[in-house]
């Protein structure tokens, strides 16, 4: 068995999985989201699909303000090229700073949130004006960027220098309105402390890095413990597959 499975899993066997209950599809289970008010998809969807990682993402409007925000519909899109992605939700109330300062300025960084700053970065997340410093706010310390003007935040040991790729504008089934933005970033430097490197000086370690993620509600996630789980050889499982075929 391997650390931190629930059970061992051999082919055409998944294994024990613990904590199960009966399952039976009701109408409770299978719920038609599109028909669901945006509190409940809000609160169900971000609840179920953790850990999600925090980009801290700094931008400088056309005026020259700065701001500061996390922000947890964040992704890797991927290494060739090097590309990061953000969603910002549109409501009714004023436009996010952040989304306005990408698409204007086409720059930005973003900022792997540590437990260390954990509540410094979520101070900036408050709903104020759009001429509150951030940085005064949480006090953070902006650190010069190598490429963009957007500054990186000095406490991050992981932080990610970008320039728009290109966005896309979502809207509500059937209708115009536009609900959703959607961000690519193409990472330009990447900054990384040496010490959350692992043995190897290729990789972070999560251990020493001790990521931030979000969690439904405010509740957040902390990396506690990891497990390996091998790559399966195909050239040793092959066999055994065609058995099963008949």
């Amino acid at each position: 068995m391997l650390d931190g499975s629930t059970g061992t899993w051999g082919l055409h066997h998944p294994g024990k999985c613990s904590g199960l209950g009966s399952f039976r599809i009701r109408v409770s289970e299978a719920l038609v989201l599109i028909r669901t008010t945006n509190r409940d998809a809000y609160k169900l969807m971000t609840s179920a699909i953790i850990p999600r990682p925090i980009a801290f993402v700094s931008t400088i409007s056309n005026e020259g303000i700065p701001n500061l925000a996390p922000f947890s519909y964040f992704s890797m899109v991927s290494h060739n090229p090097p590309m990061v992605s953000i969603s910002f939700s549109i409501s009714r109330r004023r436009p996010k700073d952040t989304r306005e300062n990408i698409l204007s300025t086409r720059e930005f960084t973003v900022n792997i949130i540590s437990e260390s700053f954990v509540e410094a970065a979520n101070a900036t997340s408050v709903e104020s004006p759009a001429t509150t410093d951030e940085w005064i706010l949480s006090g953070l310390t902006p650190k010069p960027s190598l490429s963009v003007k957007p500054p990186l935040v000095h406490e991050s040991s992981v932080s990610l220098e970008c320039e728009l790729y290109s966005f896309q504008d979502i809207c509500a089934p059937r209708t115009s309105h536009i609900t959703t933005t959607v961000v690519l970033g193409l990472i330009k430097h990447m900054h990384v402390r040496e010490n959350v490197l692992d043995d190897t000086g290729e990789a972070v370690d999560p251990g020493k890095l001790q990521p931030v993620s979000r969690l439904g509600g405010v509740r957040y996630g902390r990396v506690t413990e990891a497990f390996e789980l091998p790559r399966i050889d195909w050239d040793a499982m092959g066999g055994s597959y065609n058995g099963l075929l008949g």
